[in-house]
């Protein structure tokens, strides 16, 4: 078998699976989340891969995301935070991970993900917001 076979096959062989997540946001979230994607690979934790924009005029120093994983009839299972990007330019977008190593994600599972709280740049005042209604809402079933 020639080099390039082999390796395309071995390329083949741990790639990841790539499932879509649903986003919230509270409606004064300065902080866009698109592109969202939760990448499985065939050993360890998924992987939320998005990308972040800042859509308020002032530089935001930090800002915070949480996921929701939900079971298959919309049964909350885990909740998850952590930080995304630091420094995020004024209407400048930046991709970011979030690591989904909390609980077990079946394949099954529904994950949520949005912003719930962001810093401006020289503030020690935080903009918060309580996501956990909005993203019971997106995976409950439509009437």
């Amino acid at each position: 078998m020639p080099l390039l076979a082999v390796f395309l096959t071995l390329l083949g062989a741990v790639t990841a699976t790539e499932k879509p997540a649903l986003v919230v946001a509270a409606p004064d979230c300065p902080v866009r989340l698109d592109h969202m994607s939760i990448l499985t690979p065939f050993e360890g934790p998924p992987i939320a891969l998005y990308e972040a924009t800042n859509v308020t005029d002032a530089e935001l120093e930090q800002f915070t995301v949480i996921a929701f994983v939900f079971d298959a009839q919309g049964t909350l299972k885990a909740r998850q935070t952590a930080p995304g990007r630091r420094t995020l330019d004024a209407h400048g977008a930046k991709y970011s991970t979030l690591v989904l190593d909390g609980s077990p994600i079946a394949a099954t599972d529904v994950i949520v993900i949005g912003v719930n709280q962001a810093q401006r740049a020289g503030s020690e005042t935080w903009w918060r917001a309580d996501l956990q209604a909005a993203a019971v809402a997106a995976v409950r079933p439509k009437k």
